[in-house]
């Protein structure tokens, strides 16, 4: 599960999300995503304003599938710059 780079002034952009590469790694992103969705359904409650504003607009496997996206994207830059996750700053 990579996402297609396209690249153009030296500047790489990524895409959408493949189906080509491992299998079972694209079906636990997909677990973990809905996961985390029906965690915030059932509470009520986010951290999350990303993940609050597309609950509030669109279906939840969509939803699952973009924030498996979401991790998918974190984690390959984490391995490619060779750092380690931090927590984004409320705003």
């Amino acid at each position: 599960m990579v996402p297609r780079q396209h690249t153009t002034g030296g500047k790489p952009r990524l895409g959408k999300t493949s189906k080509m590469g491992q299998r079972d790694l694209r079906r636990l992103l997909i677990t973990g995503a809905m996961t985390v969705v029906s965690g915030a359904v059932r509470r009520g409650v986010t951290t999350d304003p990303w993940l609050a504003r597309m609950l509030a607009r669109k279906p939840r496997m969509l939803i699952a599938v973009a924030l498996a996206n979401r991790m998918a994207r974190i984690v390959w830059a984490l391995m490619t710059k060779r750092e380690s996750y931090r927590v984004p700053a409320a705003a």
